[in-house]
């Protein structure tokens, strides 16, 4: 069931009014009613995998109970590490293991050896990276003593599966979300109005701006080799506000949701496009993810308390890791190594947080030195997001190379397409503006006023919505 489609505009009012109806009967009912709708949910997309999901989330909550009850510290670490091996082990398989035959099939075939390895033909189960790592973070937390383990199965099967964020994230914490389960939760309408507000502005950006986007962005990264350099400029400019349109309207949405049912979930993005340089963007963007990496991954490595060299390895680490989890492609890799090698000239003059609040706070405009770290930092994150896009290593370094041609004749290609041309860009422009002026809050609705631009978004909505063919969000795929 995808948030953009009509199944989610019939099934979120029937569960709201569920949810809210038992709401003076029974925090246990409400959570089951929760975790019910969560499991339909899931089962929409395939049935099939939903035992997954189940088995996934009682290996844990089982596995964090043996290690709180373990009577030595061996017999914790060999629950442990149960856990995580088949935790990484089922991700390694359906996300991984094809990959990896793959690249060792190619590896064979440069030193002239023909093979033909068993591969797996089935499809990737959605979610599987992102509910895994809700897991993974619960059972280190339980072995590490920061937390204690959950006892109600209903209470930390919907911790993980909780359907508002499971297939897209944001990659929730137990410390943060399991006790907004565990306590009682009353109907706050000025919440669930944000909350709504939330939601159609997280539509307005996947239905408005990403799909719109994402018809000229296909057209030119599938046909790169026929464009000229203004062309694929636009074209990776358009897969840049298609990404972020898609996964921040995801996010949005995600929590939007859940404000209409009285949870709060973690902010996973922050006007990144606004950064001043690419450590405030990984700030910014995938918030969730890239503070998982940071506490679970890069503190352990030795984070950076250690020399230099150190440092340099674990934020090489950190990015190539995070490349890797969005998937199984040597493209993804290449683009984590991109961001690392961005990064690198922070880390080194130790200006890697010098912009932590947000641009130009409580001002109108941004300074000019500003605005020109503000181009800077998109043009290289555009450039970067080419590697992303693309199928194939090859084709990424082929779109670049005819970028750099400065063959500018024949103007935009793009025009000739399909529908909408200097609209788009018109429309991008006010989709800026609205962001920017909304920047130091969670989106535009606030203050006087809000509701004629609610409306606005609507038509839009409405109008545009009517041409979208409701694709898939982009991270249903990792």
């Amino acid at each position: 069931m995808l948030f953009n489609s009509l199944s989610y505009l019939y099934f979120l009012p029937i569960v709201f009014i569920l949810y809210w109806s038992v709401n003076n009967k029974s925090l246990k009912l409400q959570n089951i009613i929760l975790l019910i709708a969560s499991y339909y949910f899931y089962a929409c997309w395939d049935w099939r995998f939903l035992f997954l999901l189940v088995f996934s989330t009682g290996l844990d909550y089982f596995t964090g109970l043996k290690m709180h009850h373990a009577q030595n510290k061996s017999l914790k670490k060999f629950w442990f590490w149960l856990s995580i091996i088949i935790n990484l082990g089922f991700l390694g398989v359906f996300k991984y293991y094809n990959f990896f035959i793959q690249s060792f099939e190619d590896l064979l075939s440069g030193f002239g050896v023909q093979s033909h390895f068993w591969t797996l033909q089935i499809i990737l189960p959605v979610g599987i990276s992102f509910y895994t790592f809700h897991g993974l973070s619960y059972v280190i937390d339980i072995y590490n003593d920061r937390i204690k383990p959950e006892k109600d199965i209903v209470d930390y099967s919907l911790f993980v599966s909780f359907f508002p964020l499971l297939v897209a994230g944001p990659i929730e914490r137990a410390t943060h979300l399991l006790p907004q389960i565990k306590k009682k939760r009353y109907f706050d309408y000025h919440q669930a109005m944000d909350g709504f507000y939330q939601i159609l502005w997280g539509l307005f950006k996947k239905i408005v701006i990403a799909d719109t986007c994402a018809v000229y962005a296909n057209a030119i990264f599938d046909n790169h080799e026929n464009m000229n350099s203004l062309t694929l400029v636009i074209g990776a400019i358009y897969f840049s506000f298609q990404i972020y349109g898609d996964f921040s309207g995801y996010s949005d949405i995600a929590l939007g949701t859940s404000k209409l049912l009285g949870i709060n979930l973690l902010r996973n993005f922050n006007f990144p496009y606004f950064s001043r340089d690419i450590a405030e963007f990984w700030r910014r963007w995938h918030i969730s993810l890239s503070s998982w990496f940071r506490d679970y991954l890069y503190i352990p490595l030795g984070g950076s308390k250690g020399g230099l060299q150190s440092k340099i390895r674990n934020t090489f680490i950190i990015f190539l890791v995070s490349g890797f989890w969005h998937g199984a492609n040597w493209t993804f890799i290449l683009w984590g190594l991109l961001n690392a090698i961005y990064f690198l000239p922070l880390l080194l003059t130790n200006k890697n947080r010098a912009h932590i609040d947000i641009v130009a706070k409580g001002k109108l405009w941004p300074t000019v030195s500003e605005f020109v770290s503000i181009t800077l930092t998109f043009c290289l994150t555009t450039l970067a997001w080419i590697f992303f896009r693309s199928a194939t290593v090859g084709q990424a370094f082929s779109y670049i190379k005819n970028i750099f041609s400065f063959n500018f004749n024949g103007g935009i290609q793009y025009l000739s397409i399909d529908r909408y041309s200097v609209e788009l860009i018109l429309l991008l422009l006010v989709f800026l503006v609205f962001e920017w002026f909304s920047r130091e809050h969670e989106h535009p609705f606030f203050g006087k006023g809000k509701n004629f631009w609610a409306l606005f978004v609507i038509s839009m909505i409405i109008a545009l919505g009517t041409y979208s063919e409701f694709s898939e969000f982009i991270y249903f795929q990792f």
